[in-house]
């Protein structure tokens, strides 16, 4: 059987590094097993679902290289998923219930004040017809359970190995509102059985929900897929919000860390193997195997990812980027300005700085009058090239006295304005020497 995958967003925000570990982990698994991964769209939240969401998931899968076999709109198949719950219900496993919100919140205190766990006592089981009928008529719209099967739920899960629970200890889930609306729960099983999905890989969070999933696949008639929950990703102060900024992959996009940082970082965090660089997902590919995830907590440390990302950046050639170079309506960046600036640089983006520094006006800073009018009076009169920086450095040393950092640091700052930046001998010839003589002279230039 060929191994399918899925990742279902919900188009209701932007993705954020939580369900992208998720769609990577997914891939990979497919990818590497010569399968299928499916996106599957779960927009059935009318009020929330939102079209930009839609296109903002697409893009950003893509910007990371996440191709897709096939992709499903779960609004699309509200009938299918009607005639789903209409034989739950024909077949007994669907039933509908009267409380209210505030009477099962009752009931939840009482259990809970007798150390018992807080399930459905399944009380609407045993009201008559007529007695359904009443409450309907006193205008009580009911709320429909699903009936779990009390025998124990067992499975061997991908990451967190062999899963026991006692039905006896779960709630019949709500599956239909009393507004007649389902939860996503009809909806995901039944996509999940129609699209012939054989691997499910999500966080830790979602167990319980595969357990009652697993009933469900089985009352319909199916069997289960298997199963993987990645351990969650946790901050310093916690589990990681979808909301909090920086952690959604727009912003980490804008801020310029590389698809193949992302990529390499959430594909290894909470594995066995060393978090570095890859070059490509076929090297991810290659090595992938879902049995490396841990089930212990995982911390997700910005910093690591733009670590991973400075290294990326420092190892790019300049035929990999001279494209997006061009593209940052900078002017022309050639090989010699890349090579340059780039051991300075944590992204592609930083290089505009670099641009405006050799190419536009600024402001010097100027520690010692003295010291950089007696440098420019020493800078060669020919053409500034890579190999004029030793020659100058070396009779500035000898008519000053000055080396190390009291010599660097006050010429850095005059010709760029900066206390840190690239070797100031492969940045000169980027600069001139026109501009060159005017900042150590103290004028902007």
């Amino acid at each position: 059987m060929s191994v399918i995958t899925r990742f279902a967003p919900s188009p209701t925000g932007y993705l954020h590094v939580g369900n992208v570990r998720t769609a990577i982990v997914s891939w990979l698994f497919a990818r590497s097993m010569g399968g299928k991964f499916i996106l599957r769209i779960d927009d059935t939240d009318v009020e929330r679902s939102k079209d930009e969401y839609t296109e903002a998931i697409k893009e950003d899968l893509k910007w990371l290289g996440l191709d897709w076999d096939r992709i499903e709109f779960q609004s699309n198949r509200v009938e299918k998923y009607e005639a789903v719950k209409e034989r739950l219900i024909k077949e007994g496993r669907l039933y509908p219930c009267y409380e209210t919100k505030e009477e099962l919140e009752m009931k939840k205190k009482i259990m809970l004040n007798r150390n018992l766990p807080p399930i459905y006592d399944r009380a609407s089981l045993k009201l008559s017809d007529e007695k359904k009928r009443e409450l309907e008529e006193q205008g009580i719209k009911p709320h429909w359970r699903f009936l779990i099967d009390k025998e124990d739920i067992v499975w061997d899960d991908g990451v967190r190995g062999n899963l026991h629970f006692k039905a006896a200890n779960i709630s019949d889930p709500v599956l239909i509102r009393a507004d007649g609306s389902m939860t996503y729960t009809i909806a995901t099983v039944w996509d999940d059985i129609e699209f012939g999905i054989t691997d499910i890989i999500r966080g830790e969070d979602h167990v319980t929900n595969s357990a009652i999933h697993i009933q469900i696949f089985k009352a319909l008639g199916s069997t289960p897929p298997n199963f993987a929950h990645l351990s969650l990703l946790n901050s310093k102060s916690g589990e990681i919000s979808k909301r909090i900024g920086g952690f959604d992959i727009r912003s980490l996009r804008e801020s310029g860390i590389e698809p193949m940082a992302i990529n390499s970082f959430l594909a290894k965090i909470g594995t066995s193997d060393p978090i570095e660089i890859k070059s490509s997902l076929e090297e991810l590919i290659k090595d992938f195997s879902i049995k490396k995830f841990s089930k212990s907590p995982v911390n997700y440390d910005i910093s690591e990812l733009e670590r991973l990302n400075t290294k990326l950046v420092h190892n790019l050639k300049y035929s990999e980027v001279k494209e997006r170079l061009n593209g940052l309506n900078i002017g022309e960046v050639d090989e010699s300005f890349w090579e340059a600036v780039k051991p300075n640089i944590n992204t592609i983006k930083e290089v505009e700085l670099w641009s405006k520094i050799c190419r536009e006006d600024i402001t010097p800073t100027i520690d010692d009058k003295d010291f950089t009018a007696s440098a420019a009076e020493l800078l060669p009169e020919e053409e500034v090239t890579i190999n004029t920086w030793d020659e100058w450095i070396s009779k500035i040393k000898e008519k000053t006295g000055k080396s190390g950092k009291n010599l660097f640091m006050p010429l850095r700052k005059a010709i760029t304005g900066m206390e840190h930046g690239p070797e100031l001998k492969y940045i000169l010839p980027l600069i001139g020497r026109d501009k060159i003589i005017a900042r150590l002279g103290g004028e902007k230039a």
